[in-house]
């Protein structure tokens, strides 16, 4: 099996995944994922897509991951590692796609406009 290319975006996010078969190791910009996510729910988000399709330990992960915060970090990875579990066998998009694993989530932060102290909040009034 050759190494599977897959990119997944979160906020922003950008993860970039390569995916072969191996012992289940998993390296994040060079640092383990016990290292890189010390949270153990960013873990988990890591590792929900291999739980699912009782891939656990089969693949072995080398993702680069840059922008945003950790859990959007962790969720660009998880995207792109569903991808390419589908790319691998169709099968699984079956399981992926009900839990929400396959689509992008469109929710960025909104800008902050002139005039306001930030998105929506204004300034305080002043009548006199």
């Amino acid at each position: 099996m050759e190494i599977i290319h897959k990119t997944g975006r979160r906020k922003k996010a950008i993860a970039r995944v390569f995916l072969k078969e191996g012992k289940g190791e998993i390296i994040i910009n060079k640092k383990e994922l016990n290292t890189y996510f010390t949270v153990p729910t960013l873990q988990y988000k890591v590792m929900q897509p291999f739980t699912l399709t009782d891939n656990v330990g089969v693949y072995d992960i080398m993702a680069t991951v840059k922008g945003g915060g950790v859990k959007g970090q962790a969720e660009a990875i998880r995207l792109a590692i569903s991808k390419a579990l589908t790319e691998i066998d169709p099968e699984y998009r079956l399981i992926l796609k009900p839990e929400g694993l396959l689509m992008r989530d469109p929710r960025m932060v909104e800008r902050k406009k002139f005039g306001q102290k930030k998105a929506r909040k204004k300034y305080q009034f002043s009548k006199r």
